[in-house]
């Protein structure tokens, strides 16, 4: 589970060995099996010196393999933080009793179960150096939020376009591009939408002129075509009730006038203010004095 020491490193401890002998004795269980010390014993055989062994009795290996190592200079913090965890998922301790007993990060032992959890090789890169864990953190991460997004993205075919989302699932056709398949769906039910709610708009006001829906059911004009004329529709509709209620403004401010008129409708005074009017303002006079 731990890293072995570098070549250099090996050779520093063999030659510590056969100057000063081996201070700590190498570990193995009852059945012979290397519990620790193999460091110890690489450089022992490079030095050409007997190793030295005892024998564990306790009842928990992982704990004497953890307390021995753990620390050990050579290691990162990361390192340490993902050989708790890889030592957590053997033996069944809870992270916060290993982080609690040796003295490690919960948040860092956190992170490393994460990346042990959901990428076992990015777990393996850490534990052996050669990839920091904040960096195998940061990638875990990045991947789990780029799969929750295609989840999202499947989910709405699901919801929206089974017939894709069964495409998608049969390697018919990718996720990106069911999505865009998609996104024109909604895109030109949202045109369809607008459409139909200005046509019915023109119907309750009176137009006669054929419903722009139908022009697109005979294939006149496209989706998008038709929301264009919609909007154009909706911008006149709109200016043109604002005019008219200037208009009706400017009649009420003046409606004094009108019925002074219709108090004497024959006479020289009337026929004069009537015929300084053009044609079409005579006319509405006219129409109003008989209002009036």
């Amino acid at each position: 589970m731990f890293p072995m020491l570098s070549q250099d490193e090996l050779l520093d401890l063999a030659e510590s060995i056969k100057a000063e002998g081996q201070h700590r004795d190498i570990v193995l269980d009852a059945d012979g099996v290397l519990l620790d010390g193999r460091n110890r014993l690489a450089a022992c055989e490079i030095a050409g010196v007997e190793p030295r062994f005892t024998t564990y009795t306790g009842s928990n290996p992982t704990a004497l393999i953890l307390s021995n190592n753990v620390y050990r200079r050579h290691i990162s913090k990361g390192q340490q933080a993902m050989i708790t965890a890889m030592a957590c998922s053997i033996s069944g301790h809870s992270l916060r009793d290993l982080a609690k007993l040796h003295g490690l990060s919960r948040s860092r032992l956190s992170a490393a179960n994460v990346v042990l959890e959901h990428s076992p090789n990015l777990a393996e890169q850490v534990r052996i150096g050669t990839l920091s864990l904040d960096n195998a953190y940061n990638t875990v991460a990045e991947d789990k939020a780029r799969a929750a997004a295609r989840q999202e993205q499947y989910d709405l075919l699901r919801e929206h376009a089974p017939d894709l989302a069964e495409q998608v699932t049969e390697s018919q056709i990718a996720l990106a591009d069911a999505t865009a398949a998609l996104n024109e769906r909604l895109e030109t039910e949202r045109l369809r939408q607008y459409v139909i709610n200005a046509d019915t708009v023109r119907l309750v006001d009176g137009d006669t002129t054929p419903p722009l829906a139908e022009l697109v059911e005979r294939g006149d004009i496209t989706w998008p075509e038709a929301h264009q004329r919609a909007e154009e529709f909706a911008v006149h509709r709109r200016d043109t009730i604002q005019r008219s209620r200037q208009a009706l403004h400017l009649i009420a401010e003046h409606w004094t006038a009108v019925q002074d008129l219709a108090t004497r409708p024959d006479t020289p005074y009337a026929h004069e203010i009537l015929d300084g009017l053009a044609p079409e303002a005579r006319s509405l006079a006219q129409a109003l004095i008989t209002l009036a």
